[in-house]
């Protein structure tokens, strides 16, 4: 073999060499590079008290309708409620009443609910478009001393008359709810009877006129529902345009003898 065909040989034979080494880098041939990987930190979790279900302004809540749930450390608020303080969920929940709409699995902050004795309960207990308005009682005027908040109860009327000397009582408002006896507003912290002076009741604006104007007239009582009652106008009410209960009845204004009924419903 001359040596110019070793030399052709030899050129053949590399360059046959670099054209596969560029086709196997092509298709991704040759070893792969290690690629280093950082993985993320394990997130701390804490414990917080949430709501079970959504809750509503003015709502009692209990142990039922909270719940305890993770909740990331980083994002843990200082008005949240965690179980690491120890306090268990019916102790937080204990006595308190729903300040703040909230929905499912959002947390329980203090500024969101409000203890019995704190300032701003009454105004979380009333219902959406209620008022709260207090009126003077004796014990004779509250069933002897039975009737006790979250109690529903019928307001009636009795007034005086002169010409002919007299009395009439009349029926001002049906199925109404207690706020209130005194300054209690349950009855695990109810005064001895002979101390209460006020009853607070739960009424629409148009159902406090006529409560204001009913004082005026003469002496307010309070009857006491039984609770087959309460729940049978419960299924059936209606309430009106204006959201007041159409179980309101009239007063009769007796003026010079002579007897004139006014509407609760301001006819």
């Amino acid at each position: 073999m001359n040596m110019r065909r070793l030399v052709v040989l030899l050129l053949a034979a590399g360059a046959a060499g670099v054209i596969a080494l560029m086709v196997r880098g092509f298709f991704g041939g040759g070893a792969k590079q290690a690629e280093a990987t950082l993985r993320p930190a394990p997130q701390v979790m804490t414990e917080v008290l949430v709501a079970a279900a959504r809750l509503e302004p003015g709502q009692p809540l209990s142990s039922a309708q909270v719940r305890w749930q993770e909740w990331p450390s980083k994002g843990v608020d200082p008005g949240l409620i965690l179980k690491s303080s120890g306090l268990s969920a019916a102790a937080a929940v204990e006595g308190t009443v729903v300040r703040s709409p909230m929905v499912e699995g959002e947390p329980v902050t203090f500024t969101k609910i409000v203890k019995s004795q704190a300032t701003g309960f009454m105004a979380a207990t009333i219902a959406p478009g209620m008022r709260a308005v207090s009126i003077p009682v004796s014990v004779a005027s509250l069933a002897g001393g039975f009737i006790l908040p979250n109690d529903r109860i019928d307001l009636i009327c009795t007034v005086t008359t002169e010409n002919p000397k007299g009395a009439v009582s009349r029926m001002v408002l049906k199925n109404v709810r207690v706020l209130a006896i005194d300054q209690a507003s349950d009855a695990k912290n109810q005064k001895a009877v002979s101390d209460v002076k006020t009853a607070t009741l739960e009424l629409t604006p148009r159902q406090a006129e006529m409560v204001q104007m009913a004082q005026a007239m003469g002496t307010l009582s309070l009857a006491l529902r039984s609770l087959g009652d309460n729940e049978a106008v419960a299924a059936n009410a209606k309430p009106d345009s204006n959201g007041d209960d159409q179980e309101t009845t009239a007063v009769s204004v007796i003026r010079y003898g002579m007897g004139r009924r006014t509407s609760s419903g301001g006819q």
